[in-house]
């Protein structure tokens, strides 16, 4: 049998050695190679589509996604690098929205991603919004518009749903969140800091929080539109779904505390941080210390953006 390479060679020479027709014959049987029909034919060569089919295998195997799985876990799943990859071409994005990001999640934040869609959830397996605004979520703070504050990358984040659950009011209790402890940002010329936040509902479609706002009729917020899936939201203060908890649990002044949720179950919001006396900072750090230790929550965890 000749080598695949010992026949292009030979059509090679063909077309520089040959005149006229045989010119014409030469070209035809590389073109029949390159466009798999194998024109020229010589036993079983177009059975494997000759020369453009194994082009197109090798092309396939850089798109693989078991091979890109691979060397983003080598990479320790680094959502930037992943960014920059998904931007390369619409074939590699497909990949990344397909399984990519949804690997990062799980890789990042096993046992969030595991509530969020596990079989309690709407539908089991997905989550509302899609994977890479649940990654952008995790590793994207999404600033103060209010406060002219930006939104920037966070690499390091703890989630928990114990917070959540002081972001619910008594109506909605039975509900899932997850939310993040306040990103703080020092405002020029302001007395207090800013804290945005930001968090995630399980099943949003089914849960109490939006039977209430769309029972309610509820309006859409006009000018505000969710920094993760560019989804229109609510307003939670004005909807009358904020509660007193959400406060005391961000140590945010009383009436200073703003936050969204959109149609997909995403929540970011921003408050103005009172300042604490250094035995209040004591007395909070106990507090939390005591209610992390003896909390039998399991879903609460840190996730973390620093690639090794």
């Amino acid at each position: 049998m000749m080598s695949d390479g010992a026949r292009s060679v030979r059509l090679l020479r063909g077309v520089e050695g040959s005149g006229g027709s045989g010119n014409a014959n030469a070209n035809a049987a590389m073109a029949g190679q390159w466009d798999g029909g194998g024109g020229g034919g010589r036993g079983g060569e177009g059975e494997g589509g000759g020369i453009a089919a194994r082009i197109r295998g090798v092309n396939a195997g850089i798109m693989d996604e078991q091979v890109l799985a691979l060397v983003f876990r080598a990479l320790n799943w680094d959502p930037r690098a992943l960014c920059v990859m998904a931007r390369v071409s619409r074939r590699l994005r497909a990949v990344a929205e397909r399984v990519l990001w949804r690997e990062l999640c799980v890789s990042r934040a096993p046992r969030m991603v595991a509530a969020l869609s596990g079989p309690s959830a709407a539908a089991a397996g997905r989550i509302g919004g899609g994977w890479p605004a649940l990654a952008k979520l995790l590793f994207f703070c999404g600033g103060a518009a209010g406060a002219a504050v930006p939104g920037h990358f966070a690499p390091v984040s703890r989630f928990s749903k114990t917070s959540g659950r002081s972001f619910l009011s008594r109506r909605c209790a039975g509900d899932l969140l997850y939310v993040s402890d306040p990103c703080e940002h020092v405002v020029a010329g302001a007395a207090d800091d800013v804290g945005a936040y930001r968090g995630v509902f399980r099943g949003f479609m089914r849960s109490r929080t939006r039977a209430f706002l769309v029972g309610n009729r509820a309006p859409l917020e006009l000018r505000v539109r969710c920094p993760y899936c560019g989804a229109r939201v609510w307003s939670m203060t004005a909807a009358g779904l904020a509660p007193r908890s959400a406060c005391r649990r961000l140590g945010a002044n009383e009436g200073r505390l703003e936050y969204f949720v959109c149609v997909s179950g995403h929540l970011h919001g921003s408050c103005w941080l009172a300042r604490l006396s250094s035995s209040e900072g004591d007395d909070e750090r106990g507090a939390d210390s005591d209610s992390n230790s003896n909390s039998n929550d399991g879903q609460n965890g840190q996730v973390n953006g620093t690639s090794y």
